[in-house]
């Protein structure tokens, strides 16, 4: 007749008060309980040991887990979580296999189950987000093809001075060139960083930044004093469009790690502060590994670049057609008897006019075209078709001057 699922002890119980009266076989008893031989001696075993309370159903979970995480490894992982706590479980795993190799790490799953098991997940608010694209930024195919710079807002240090981080990324590799505490946005402190970025790093092909200042200005084709010594040195100044960061995602992606390390703790001072940029900088080039780079660290992926910077930038040199001509300190210049205006950006700077019909020029600068001047026109003005701020089609390679 089989167990009574209704109520399996008490058929548990029936069956061994039959088999205690000796009228019956154990298999006979089995036979007529519906049950094998080796159910009916597995309860009987049973009873004898521990009596009736033995007979209830007991768990079938494994005494042994072979798969079960030593305690050794989840003290080490929960240690590293703590000094990298934005680090998530694929990026602990990564780490650690490469720091200690002869240990056999938990998968990424099983470390997110230990992470949470100790209170050290916070759940995200999930947001709907478009499909990003990767299109402004195609032309980075290589490292020093592309750096990206921008400043990272600010903070207050604890003596109340302020603290601008002057940042500066290589976008293929998204290796982090500088990371630099400034007490001011003014312009004529940040130009001592890029040159020892470039002494140490090399030149880069483009340098992509917003429009704001001192990266562009409202003048002339967005020239500001900054991006006009970019183009001396040979390097192609792109602007995202207004409104637009995802254009620069890679590198704002590497400020929202900044401030989820940093911005939350100012420092006493800027010095200070300084110490704790450089550690973070060390931390995301050579520890923290890249999802997009497959797993590597931005260091294993970055290699300087073969353009060295200059000892002395040389001097602009145009094609014989072009007519040239100097910039004047008021940011203007004469051309056929008039007076033409370009931007103070160029002052001191020999610009290219060249001819485009008997009465449009296509105006210079080095490699950069900056503007038309069309005759009778008092300045040189940016073609009305002309309104992207990204001047290239991504397959034209600056040239050196």
């Amino acid at each position: 007749m089989g167990w009574k699922a209704t109520c399996a002890m008490e058929e548990r119980f029936r069956f061994v008060e039959d088999w205690k009266r000796d009228e019956e076989s154990v298999a006979e008893v089995c036979r007529r309980y519906g049950v094998s031989r080796q159910t009916g001696y597995k309860w009987i075993v049973r009873y004898r040991e521990g009596g009736l309370a033995a007979l209830e159903d007991r768990s079938r979970a494994r005494l042994t887990h072979p798969n079960q995480v030593v305690q050794e490894v989840e003290d080490a992982l929960v240690a590293k979580r703590g000094e990298h706590p934005r680090w998530g479980p694929e990026k602990l795993r990564v780490f650690l296999q490469r720091e200690v190799p002869e240990v056999e790490w938990p998968a990424a799953s099983t470390i997110g189950e230990i992470l949470q098991r100790h209170g050290l997940v916070r759940p995200r608010k999930r947001r709907r987000r478009a499909t990003p694209s990767s299109t402004p930024l195609a032309h980075a195919t290589a490292a020093n093809r592309v750096w990206c710079t921008d400043f990272k807002g600010w903070w207050v240090c604890g003596d109340g001075q302020h603290c601008y981080p002057l940042t500066l990324t290589d976008a293929s590799s998204r290796f982090l060139l500088r990371c630099q505490g400034m007490p001011t946005e003014e312009g004529w402190r940040i130009k001592p960083i890029y040159e020892m970025a470039f002494r140490e790093y090399g030149l880069p092909d483009w340098m992509r930044s917003d429009n704001g200042t001192p990266f562009a200005s409202v003048g002339l084709a967005g020239l500001s004093w900054l991006s006009v010594w970019w183009i001396r040195l040979g390097i192609r100044p792109e602007r995202i469009e207004p409104g637009k960061p995802s254009q620069n995602g890679r590198h704002e992606r590497m400020h929202l790690t900044l401030k989820q390390e940093i911005e939350g703790t100012p420092a006493a001072n800027l010095r200070v502060q300084q110490r704790m940029l450089e550690a973070f900088r060390h931390s995301y080039n050579e520890q923290r590994p890249h999802a997009a780079l497959g797993q590597k660290t931005p260091a294993e992926c970055y290699q300087p670049s073969t353009r060295e910077y200059p000892t002395r930038i040389a001097k602009i040199e145009y094609p014989s057609e072009y007519e040239v001509r100097r910039v004047d300190p008021s940011g203007g210049f004469r051309w056929r008897g008039a007076s033409i205006y370009a931007t103070r950006a160029l002052a001191g700077e020999w610009i290219g006019l060249e001819a485009i019909d008997e009465e449009r020029w296509r105006v210079h600068f080095s490699f950069y075209g900056i503007g038309e001047l069309i005759g009778g026109a008092s300045a040189v003005r940016m073609p009305k078709a002309s309104k992207s701020p990204l001047p290239h089609s991504g397959s034209e390679k600056p040239r050196n001057p």
